[in-house]
């Protein structure tokens, strides 16, 4: 007999969120436990972890297959923008290194990948009032954290429902969900590295 999770019957968006809560919340109370708002300094560590990430994702949100089953896919592009706030902080963009995602990994790989970059725009609304302090915004220094101009939470409700909507068998879940996982792992290494 199979036993289906208590989220068996929820989107794939929110059984991704139910699968990685505490990874998710461990890495956030990392981030600002280092106090990341401290001062500009404290802050282009987390510039240099967000560049990391962003770099690993990168190539995904070119790719044509991925573009064709969710939205605006290039323009959800970040690491240019993050780049530009690394200049602005007279900062260099970490040196080149191999990317932690695969660029041509399957989908159900590459959708654990764009759910945790997409979902960090969520918490970057939050984090952008407090970038703010430092006299940061949309024009200089916290570009990549700016929300969408049709808002934070329709940005990710359009992504959610077209994660969602790709159609893919019982078994692929389970790598959405470790890829997800891995994801995070990825930045919470860049995270001991940049902002220990």
């Amino acid at each position: 007999m199979t036993t289906l999770s208590p989220h068996a019957d929820a989107g794939r968006a929110r059984r991704l969120k139910a699968s990685t809560t505490s990874t998710h919340d461990s890495l956030d109370s990392r981030i600002m436990g280092a106090r990341i708002f401290a001062s500009r300094e404290r802050y282009a560590g987390f510039l240099r972890v967000q560049y990391r990430f962003l770099r690993d994702v990168d190539a995904l949100y070119a790719r044509a297959d991925l573009a064709a089953l969710l939205p605006d896919m290039p323009a959800r592009r970040r690491l240019g923008l993050v780049t530009r706030d690394l200049a602005d902080l007279g900062m260099a963009p970490p040196a080149e290194a191999l990317p932690a995602a695969d660029a041509g990994m399957a989908v159900p790989g590459a959708l654990g990948w764009l759910y945790v970059a997409e979902g960090s725009t969520l918490g970057a609304a939050v984090l952008y009032k407090l970038a703010g302090k430092l006299g940061l915004d949309r024009d200089f220094g916290a570009r990549h954290l700016a929300a969408h101009p049709e808002g934070v939470a329709q940005h990710w409700r359009d992504f959610a429902a077209a994660l969602d909507a790709v159609p893919l068998a019982p078994e692929q879940e389970g790598e959405v969900v470790s890829s997800a996982r891995a994801a995070f792992v990825a930045v919470r290494g860049y995270v001991e590295q940049e902002l220990a």
